[in-house]
């Protein structure tokens, strides 16, 4: 793998919840701004802006200002490498390809 697990848990942390996975589907339609956004939700927009930090930290939402407004857009190369890291880890592998994260063997160790 080319990264470490470590980079992927902002997007995860991301994809969490189940307001910003809605938020990420409507936002693979295209861009939108928050306005349009928060009138699907019942939410604030302190709220809506708490959830848009959060997927814009973490890579997988694209914004940018537009005078008063937010724009934002899905990050698709950053949802695909998300998919792709996701895949990677669930994927079946041969024992000789996993790395043993300790070499010490114990009653409570298995082998």
């Amino acid at each position: 793998m080319n990264q470490s697990y470590v980079d992927y848990v902002p997007a995860f942390k991301a994809l969490s919840d189940v307001t910003r996975l809605q938020i990420m589907d409507l936002l693979s339609s295209g861009e939108m701004c928050a306005c349009d956004i928060l009138s699907e939700f019942s939410i604030s927009q302190s709220t809506l802006s708490y959830h848009m930090k959060t997927l814009t930290e973490s890579g997988l939402v694209h914004a940018k200002r537009d005078g008063a407004w937010m724009r934002y857009t899905l990050n698709k190369k950053k949802a695909e490498e998300v998919i792709s890291f996701f895949t990677g880890i669930t994927s079946e592998k041969e024992v000789n390809d996993l790395k043993r994260h300790t070499n010490k063997k114990s009653k409570n160790h298995c082998c």
